[in-house]
């Protein structure tokens, strides 16, 4: 009786959980747009700094990471890690617009940005499972708790024998 509850309020606390999964989903991709964004204006400011002395974004990450002075060539370091990483988060963007709902979530852990998440984290709120897929994976995450609480449990339950398969004396 008690592992049946146990099952049952676990079952109900991974769908809990699990139902969050496409609002997190949909607060990151937020954040991966306003980073996006962020990323890319640094990147023309810096464009435009180069260009006024008649120098490309290459030229000008270059001419930075020669220089001795630790500062400039930390910069050049910034730049070059700002421009990939913005191609990287462009991509991920791109395939959340052509994944479907659940393939939003394969998108998420393949190649999830920990600066963006991390903010998305910090100002998550949860959603009700008011889509299709929320419920979808609310159910399969009660599934998944409630089968992990039975099969754990498993070695540990008492048998009963039938009635009439003891010895008789």
């Amino acid at each position: 009786m008690i592992l049946r509850q146990l099952a049952l309020a676990i079952g109900l606390l991974m769908g809990l959980v699990t139902s969050q999964l496409p609002e997190f989903a949909q607060q990151y991709r937020q954040r991966l747009g306003g980073a996006i964004d962020e990323i890319n204006r640094m990147l023309a400011e810096f464009d435009a700094d180069a260009a006024a002395v008649k120098l490309s974004r290459e030229q000008g990450v270059e001419r930075l990471s020669a220089n001795p002075d630790p500062l400039a060539s930390q910069r050049g370091a910034r730049v070059r890690e700002d421009g990939a990483r913005a191609a990287r988060l462009e991509r991920q963007l791109s395939a959340f617009q052509t994944a479907g709902p659940v393939g939003r979530l394969g998108v998420l852990a393949a190649d999830i940005d920990p600066r963006v998440a991390s903010r998305a984290w910090s100002s998550f709120e949860p959603a009700l499972p008011l889509t299709l897929e929320g419920a979808v994976l609310a159910f399969l995450g009660f599934l998944s708790g409630w089968g992990l609480v039975r099969v754990a449990a498993k070695p540990f339950r008492r048998r009963v024998r039938p009635a009439g398969s003891g010895v008789r004396v």
